[in-house]
């Protein structure tokens, strides 16, 4: 019996040393989704619009955006734009992130904002029509419809996605482990380089975010089932990302 207690031990170790970056992970996805949801709403009014001014950097955002891996993004903003901002000052000023955290809560926001895009856009397209013309006729600008009609209709539809998204958001901040921010991953692979207990490390990580996404993912699976709708579907993002 000890011997097998013996062995499971780094395993248990593995698990408490990643618990420690939930805090983080959890908190740069929350500020992410946040700032997702404030550029998709945007970017989702933009490509709805009916003025080319509007709709064309909205739609020339959300591909650039859905068209680049996330890691290359967040290396951009992490070291990219330090650089950018030292090359144009002529070394005069030197810009790093402080804190650190920003850099994920940017990087995962920017992207996350283009793939709510589209879940917003699918959720307004799929109002039914009818509704605004009655808006109209009551006199009501499209302002107006679109705050008090159309938007509240759609935010139901799409509130199982958007669930998604946040579960989707947990896993893909692991990527942030390469830019130095300390979260689940990122905790894992400190204590694997120093004790090198590479396997125990890592299925302790794999196993923290189990316990994150599983239960969040009957949540989203328990809105589909109680709304009668599963909401536009997320887009599977490429395993490069």
């Amino acid at each position: 019996m000890e011997g097998f207690l013996a062995v499971l031990a780094p395993y248990g170790e593995g698990i408490v040393t990643a618990l420690h970056g939930i805090g983080m992970t959890l908190g740069v996805t929350a500020g992410a989704i946040i700032l997702g949801m404030v550029i998709g709403l945007i970017m989702a009014l933009g490509k709805l619009s009916k003025f080319k001014i509007a709709r064309w950097p909205a739609s020339v955002y959300v591909e650039i955006i859905r068209g680049t891996p996330l890691f290359v993004q967040v290396l951009i903003l992490a070291y990219g734009v330090p650089y950018l901002v030292s090359t144009i000052s002529d070394g005069t000023v030197r810009f790093n992130w402080q804190p650190l955290y920003l850099v994920g809560i940017l990087a995962c926001g920017f992207n996350s904002g283009a793939y709510l895009a589209e879940i917003i856009r699918s959720g307004i397209q799929a109002v039914d029509r009818g509704q605004t013309e009655a808006a109209r006729s009551l006199g009501m600008t499209n302002g107006q419809n679109m705050r008090y009609i159309v938007l509240p209709q759609a935010l139901k539809i799409i509130l199982p996605a958007m669930a998604n998204e946040f579960v989707t958001l947990i896993k893909e901040t692991s990527i942030l482990s390469y830019v130095g921010i300390v979260e689940i991953t990122r905790q894992g692979v400190l204590w694997a380089s120093r004790d090198f207990a590479t396997f125990p490390a890592y299925i302790g990580v794999a196993v923290v975010y189990l316990c994150l996404t599983i239960p969040l993912s009957r949540v989203v699976a328990y809105l589909e089932k109680r709304m009668g709708s599963a909401g536009p579907s997320m887009k599977k993002r490429k395993a490069g990302m």
